[in-house]
């Protein structure tokens, strides 16, 4: 007798599989949390099923077929230690899905929790009819904004000609190629004279000793969109030296940084950063008035000539 044969319904792969994640230690946290998250979304996945539906189908009963497809796709979790959406292709924020490969790093951002939320005033000063998504990767941030304002025009730009590459199939996919444009280039450098009502950005903010000893899963994803330099915050310091040549007088900046808040806040006390909540954050990303942005850059007192 196979363990195939042992484990009759959903319920039983659920917990065998959550069981031997555990066991096999495995790290999460791209896009699920948990090993009964990870393992609920991969069986679910692997029987065509809704992936926010577990309960109705816990007892069902699987056929042999059915079985070893799940214990396949168990098996690769563990043996490959590649993150669910690598193996099933789809990664979500909210209720949309995004298709996804190891060209582009898993969508899992707090500003795509803030844009499918639907309430986007805080972003808002008047009409908000364009949008710039820097670091796109995917896209996803890009489609959220344009689905959160369906007036806007979004531009989205990456250094990483591969991650456009899965960009364009989720643009594709959403049928929004009038709307959302892709750039290929670093930072604001494709964009000259362009001027945004909001500017969106997910940047590389892990710290290059994280990174160094990033387990297999996050090891996975492509390095250069999370290594943000020795503190972090490379990226993040640059985005806000350049961005108000970048948006409207009205425009506003908004930027994650994880664990970067403490770091970032001591640096710059020039700038009234306002750190935004949501269901699933607290301070992970600043929202920034273009006016700030100005109003720091000329308080800084002009660099010394040499004699």
């Amino acid at each position: 007798m196979t363990i195939a044969d042992e484990l009759f319904t959903l319920r039983d792969l659920l917990r065998y599989a959550v069981s031997r994640f555990t066991q096999s230690k495995l790290v999460f946290e791209q896009g699920a949390n948990t090993a009964l998250d990870e393992a609920a979304f991969l069986l679910l996945w692997g029987l065509n099923l809704p992936i926010h539906q577990l309960d109705p189908f816990l007892d069902a009963r699987l056929t042999k077929d059915e079985r070893l497809k799940l214990l396949g796709i168990i098996e690769t979790r563990i043996t490959s230690r590649k993150p669910a959406a690598y193996i099933t292709g789809e990664a979500w924020i909210k209720h949309r899905s995004f298709i996804i490969d190891e060209r582009a790093i898993i969508p899992r951002s707090y500003i795509g929790e803030l844009l499918a939320g639907g309430d986007t005033t805080l972003l808002e000063d008047g009409p908000v009819r364009t949008v710039l998504d820097l670091c796109t990767g995917s896209a996803c941030l890009a489609i959220l904004a344009a689905l959160a304002f369906p007036e806007a025009q979004v531009d989205a730009a990456d250094l990483s000609s591969d991650a456009l590459e899965v960009a364009k199939l989720n643009v594709a996919d959403y049928e929004i190629g009038d709307q959302v444009r892709l750039f290929q280039g670093d930072l604001f450098a494709p964009l000259k004279g362009k001027r945004y009502d909001l500017i969106i950005c997910n940047p590389p903010y892990v710290r290059d000793d994280s990174v160094a000893r990033y387990a297999p899963e996050h090891a996975s994803e492509p390095l250069m969109a999370h290594a943000g330099g020795p503190d972090g915050l490379v990226l993040v310091r640059k985005i806000l030296a350049e961005a108000a040549d970048h948006l409207n007088p009205e425009g506003r900046l908004l930027v994650e940084v994880g664990y970067g808040q403490a770091k970032l806040s001591a640096d710059r006390t020039d700038l009234p950063f306002l750190w935004l909540e949501t269901e699933d954050s607290q301070g992970d990303m600043f929202l920034l008035k273009r006016e700030d942005l100005v109003a720091a850059a000329a308080a800084k007192p002009a660099p010394r000539r040499r004699k």
